[in-house]
């Protein structure tokens, strides 16, 4: 578990290394407030993290509600968040990691190899004792980090449609099976795919389900390689963050259910 998630205790370890780069990444969809968020109450030394602008490139019904970003304006971002060659990240939200996820995945498919989902996100770092600091942090020195995009792997709509393997939907049932859509235009999901909702990655405490529990929970699914989408490759994310954690290597469809909904030459499927 440790080459994907770490726990507040190691964090507050960790922290004593002036190398660490420790980023806010509070998002949520239909709330749009993650930067009070943030001013309100942050572990110390944290920088915040825009999901909508840094995290994602503009939305466009052919591309998605959070497209990848350029890997050119990501590399801007992550410099202007103090990363250098070589530093380790840490990445949280109070969300159970499913927006830290996110960027998780990104800096990893960007090619920074040790980036870190810190546990139950800020709910478990204040219940462990951790202190947060209020306002806005200084700006950090800039990094000088570069970034080659493609490190970790992706498919489109077409690979998507004809996947070889397992196929999961990381949206809620209810969305998944067309009973409600409460954003894209289309509800149902991509024939084939398998419901396998990301809330199910993590306990009543929000922290990643044990490792035993995600292989069994995984295994059920089928064979063959594994891919992931969701509304728009955000929550998608933790599900390959915890498919990391339980073995399994995964691909992301980025464009997910908000490109494959708005191409009307899609089919959509519906029922469980």
């Amino acid at each position: 578990m440790s080459a994907v998630l770490i726990s507040p205790e190691e964090l507050r370890e960790a922290l004593a290394d002036d190398r660490f780069r420790l980023l806010d990444v509070r998002w949520a969809l239909g709330d749009p407030d993650g930067p009070q968020h943030y001013l309100d109450g942050h572990i110390p030394g944290a920088i915040f993290v825009d999901m909508e602008t840094e995290l994602a490139a503009p939305p466009s019904p052919a591309r998605g509600r959070h497209p990848l970003p350029e890997v050119a304006q990501l590399e801007k971002c992550a410099r202007s968040w103090g990363i250098r060659a070589g530093d380790p990240v840490v990445v949280y939200d109070a969300t159970g990691g499913m927006a830290a996820a996110r960027a998780w995945w990104l800096l990893r498919w960007a090619g920074i190899a040790d980036v870190r989902i810190l546990d139950g996100g800020l709910p478990a770092w204040t219940a462990a004792g951790g202190e947060l600091a209020v306002g806005a942090e200084p700006d950090p020195a800039p990094g000088d980090v570069e970034l080659t995009p493609g490190q970790l792997p992706t498919i489109d709509a077409d690979a998507a449609a004809k996947w070889p393997g397992v196929l999961l939907d990381a949206r809620a049932g209810e969305r998944y099976r067309g009973e409600v859509e409460p954003i894209d235009p289309r509800a149902g999901h991509i024939p084939g795919a398998v419901s396998a909702p990301t809330a199910n990655n993590i306990d009543a405490d929000g922290r990643f389900r044990g490792v035993d529990e995600l292989r069994s929970r995984f295994s059920g699914f089928g064979d063959g390689p594994v891919a992931v989408y969701c509304g728009s490759g955000v929550t998608a994310a933790h599900q390959i963050a915890a498919l990391a954690v339980a073995g399994v290597e995964a691909a992301l469809y980025p464009g997910s259910w908000s490109q494959w909904s708005n191409d009307p030459k899609r089919p959509v499927a519906t029922g469980g």
